[in-house]
């Protein structure tokens, strides 16, 4: 039976993902009930009349559907092929933690130097679990 630890952060940062969408429709309704926007201004995506307190909830929702692709199809391959480790787990949860952590940044305060801080930093640790993904599935075959 093959571990599947590798597994838990893909179901947290895919809960996580899911509970950001749901503030979109949120957003959107109540700036359509102070007459802020209007149906025509979500018709090819957001008009520069959005405003950001209704925007940045759908692009904090994009930002989590781009990158974030990548882990879940890392993850993937480390659990497919038995190659889950320590330092695939620590690496895994520590991506989730820095995606939660640039969410929290951008939907609450939006200080873009945090956020760059958390969204770089996790970059780095997502290519770092690739090529130890890569090291691994190859020295296993």
């Amino acid at each position: 039976m093959r571990n599947i630890s590798i597994l838990y952060p893909v179901f947290v940062l895919a809960f996580w993902t899911v509970l950001v969408l749901l503030l979109v429709p949120v957003a959107r309704f109540r700036a359509a009930l102070r007459r802020e926007v209007g149906v025509e201004d979500f018709r090819f995506g957001e008009s520069s009349r959005v405003p950001p307190a209704v925007s940045i909830p759908n692009r904090n929702y994009m930002n989590l559907l781009e990158l974030p692709v990548l882990f879940y199809v890392v993850c993937l391959i480390i659990h497919t092929s038995g190659t889950t480790g320590p330092a695939s787990l620590a690496l895994a949860w520590t991506y989730v933690a820095l995606r939660l952590v640039h969410s929290a940044i951008h939907l609450t305060y939006n200080n873009v130097i945090h956020r760059l801080a958390a969204f770089a930093t996790s970059n780095v640790v997502l290519v770092v679990l690739w090529i130890l993904a890569a090291v691994r599935v190859t020295a296993s075959a």
